[in-house]
């Protein structure tokens, strides 16, 4: 499956990032892209919507904990919202579905 990040660089108070496909090694650079040309633009919230997302890797994790990080230094944060299936589970498996403030059920951050 093709990956793609898509975003709207503020709708209100965020930027709304959706991403499509697998996150990996191949692809986290262009996710890291975007969010460093939206970060670059001023923005340093963000809402990240994975209901598209159908496998996140190690990589995938590491580009999260780094935009977090990137946003918190600057006052903001990273939520992500609308993990499904596997990309789910590895989210409560290593943590971040609580530290990003993950919610599947209702699609919303908390």
């Amino acid at each position: 499956m093709t990956f793609s990040v898509t975003y709207a660089e503020r709708d209100g108070d965020a930027a709304h990032v959706w991403l499509s496909g697998e996150l990996d090694l191949s692809t986290a650079g262009e996710f890291n892209a975007v969010l460093d040309r939206l970060a670059a633009a001023g923005a340093h919230r963000f809402l990240v919507d994975l209901s598209g997302l159908t496998f996140c890797d190690s990589t995938g994790i590491a580009a999260f904990i780094r935009a977090d990080n990137r946003a918190a230094a600057q006052g903001g944060w990273l939520r992500l919202t609308g993990a499904t299936g596997r990309v789910h589970r590895v989210l409560q498996v290593t943590g971040l579905a609580e530290v990003l403030r993950h919610d599947s059920d209702t699609g919303n951050p908390v």
